[in-house]
């Protein structure tokens, strides 16, 4: 084992990344980085922060910010922050800056490492905020790539031994703080130690058999838990290979599935929905070459948002693959997956995973003991999260009785959990019911018109709030809100067909393409 690992006994993520040595771990624009690549670049980043190379320092949690895409850069930054003992706090590469202003000033961030052509994106606020800022290129200055035989004199540990100590960082310090979508108020951040991080690896690692020889695109935003923890840090806890792109590269991506360059795929319904569309639209050859790519992979995935069932029998009708559904948020990491092996049912997301302690709570207070009663999702376990940064009240209240409240209802259905959607956004009361938005979304994209919709309540004198859909058409044009409610009559029940309808050309979204439905509520009450 590296003797500087030796030191780190909290991250055991990057300790386990000696025992891979030489074996591929990223391939990034076209160049292929080993694990003890990694750990060489990521030691020159924590020295270059620690701002020393002869004498044992810490950043004791200082926060740390990055603006990096997908990339081999990305994970030495990350991991650079971690072995210097600061807190990573990765930042959206598509907000804005008054987004970007927000989380700098809430984290108290001292310094931001950004990429190079990404520097007109930040930049406005350093001075402004009083904010130190380097390159990522003057960060990894000591570390001159992979095929690299000659040690750098000003880094003796990056290449040769001895070398002084990287601070001792235990599992129970903060290590990542990733801010909330925001959609109803400011984002918060949500802070996770070492020992979160690592319990989220490991339940993940147990569920889905990550092996070794896996191979994985990695396409998802890097601030949000999908992509760092399910994605990235996954791979490199077992030792697989990681393929970074800035974006979804849609048609980089087809070419490499048909090339058997990937054995698992993780990726949102948005982009399912847009890689159906690809593979339909072809010619008979191309649609063969990728959708047999997919089907020999061993494991597909999909999360971050609610799947329709009819995307889910369609991919599997293209591809032979049956997409294993999954429930989790920044707070908890994943708390839930249908099975590796055995029935994955389409709009379910099956049962807790390992070390994850799960209860439904109705609306009274009162934990729910058997099935088909809706409740509350309360998770407890060693990866929930440890606090929302400096709101110690919001803390308190997000929790009950050690149980963090999730804010989703479920409901429990032959030993499968099915999402309900938000208490406060996809849950409507109108005229006594209480309606699943998500429920009502899911029979209106069977209209052979309707493309996508997105479903939300607004108030109503009569109902207290009435059904609102907003659809997008796939010929665009709009769509009659009495032939709607003829249609949904024939499937829902009359106080779940929509009582207003509004036609757009797409919906807000947030960086993971997930729909913002305060901001749809909003497009009805301008109406």
């Amino acid at each position: 084992m590296n003797r500087n690992l030796e030191h780190e006994p909290g991250i055991r993520l990057i300790e386990r990344a000696a025992d891979h040595g030489d074996r591929p771990a990223i391939l990034s624009e076209g160049r292929a980085f080993s694990y003890a690549d990694l750990l060489r670049a990521s030691e020159t980043v924590a020295r270059v922060l620690l701002g020393s190379t002869d004498r044992v320092e810490d950043l004791k949690e200082e926060r740390i910010a990055y603006l990096v895409q997908g990339s081999f850069e990305y994970a030495a930054v990350q991991w650079g922050v971690w072995r210097s003992g600061g807190l990573a706090v990765p930042l959206s590469a598509s907000a804005k800056e008054p987004e970007l202003e927000h989380v700098l000033t809430d984290a108290a961030v001292s310094r931001v490492l950004v990429s190079a052509g990404m520097e007109d994106r930040i930049e406005g606020l350093y001075d402004r905020l009083g904010i130190g800022s380097m390159t990522v290129e003057e960060a990894m200055e000591g570390w001159r790539g992979p095929d690299t035989t000659t040690p750098d004199p000003r880094f003796p540990g990056v290449d040769g031994d001895p070398t002084p100590d990287l601070p001792n960082v235990t599992a129970d310090r903060r290590a990542m703080m990733l801010y909330t979508s925001g959609t109803t108020s400011k984002p918060k951040g949500v802070v996770t130690t070492h020992a979160n991080i690592e319990a989220q690896i490991r339940a993940l690692v147990q569920a889905w058999g990550w092996r070794a020889d896996d191979r994985i695109p990695l396409f998802l935003p890097l601030h949000h838990v999908h992509g760092i923890v399910n994605v990235l840090s996954c791979a490199l806890w077992s030792g697989a290979q990681v393929e970074t792109f800035p974006g979804f590269d849609l048609d980089t991506i087809l070419r490499r599935v048909g090339e058997d360059a990937y054995t698992v795929f993780m990726a949102v319904p948005t982009i399912y929905v847009k890689l159906i569309a690809a593979v339909e639209s072809t010619d008979q050859a191309t649609r063969e070459f990728w959708t047999e790519g997919f089907r020999r992979m061993r494991l597909m995935i999909s999360g971050s948002a609610a799947l329709p069932a009819a995307t889910h029998e369609k991919w599997t009708a293209l591809t032979g693959q049956e997409l294993l559904e999954r429930y989790g948020m920044t707070e908890i990491g994943m708390g839930l997956s249908n099975p590796l092996e055995g029935e994955r049912r389409p709009g379910a997301v099956g049962q807790p995973l390992p070390g994850v302690e799960l209860r439904l709570v109705s609306e009274a207070g009162e934990v729910i003991e058997g099935e088909d009663e809706p409740g509350e999702i309360q998770v407890k376990g060693p990866a929930v999260f440890t606090e929302y940064w400096n709101l110690p009240s919001v803390t308190a209240e997000a929790f009950q009785d050690g149980w963090f409240r999730t804010g989703d209802m479920a409901v429990l259905e032959d030993g499968y959990y099915r999402i309900l959607g938000r208490l406060s956004v996809d849950i409507i009361k109108s005229g006594g019911y209480k309606l699943s938005a998500l429920e009502i979304e899911d029979v209106l994209r069977q209209h052979p018109r309707i493309q996508e919709c997105a479903v939300v309540g607004v108030a109503d004198d009569v109902w207290g709030e009435a059904v609102a859909a907003a659809v997008v058409t796939a010929d665009g044009e709009p769509l009659g809100l009495d032939d709607l409610k003829a249609w949904a009559g024939y499937r829902l029940s009359s106080y779940k067909v929509p009582k207003h309808l509004l036609g757009v050309a797409d919906f807000p979204r947030n960086a993971m393409g997930k729909v913002m439905k305060p901001a749809v509520r909003a497009l009805f009450e301008a109406e």
